[in-house]
């Protein structure tokens, strides 16, 4: 599966665009089937990284790099994968 299609790849903001935004758009999901946490992309550097909203031990904003999430694997080895259905929402409709 390709994680950034051109699609999403127009989508995604620069690294920054978005600072000043309260409630910012979620555009991309990506999950390891077999681990329990989520990254979900708000902005792009257009090269490796992310400034998005991860869930895992803690939920929180932060920035997050797609060679990190390529190289490592979940529990069971699986990889990275880009949730396909997901539909770009704002940060307050997923924390509700």
């Amino acid at each position: 599966m390709k994680l950034l299609t051109n699609d999403v790849l127009k989508r995604l903001p620069k690294i920054g665009e978005t600072a000043d935004v309260l409630d910012p758009l979620l555009v991309v999901k990506f999950f390891y089937p077999d681990f329990s946490w989520t990254w979900y992309a708000i902005e792009f550097d257009g090269e490796d990284l992310f400034y998005g909203y991860v869930v895992g031990d803690e939920s929180e904003l932060g920035y997050f790099r797609l060679s990190e999430l390529t190289e490592n694997r979940g529990k069971l080895g699986c990889q990275i994968e880009r949730d396909r259905y997901f539909r770009p929402c704002r940060l307050s409709e997923l924390t509700k």
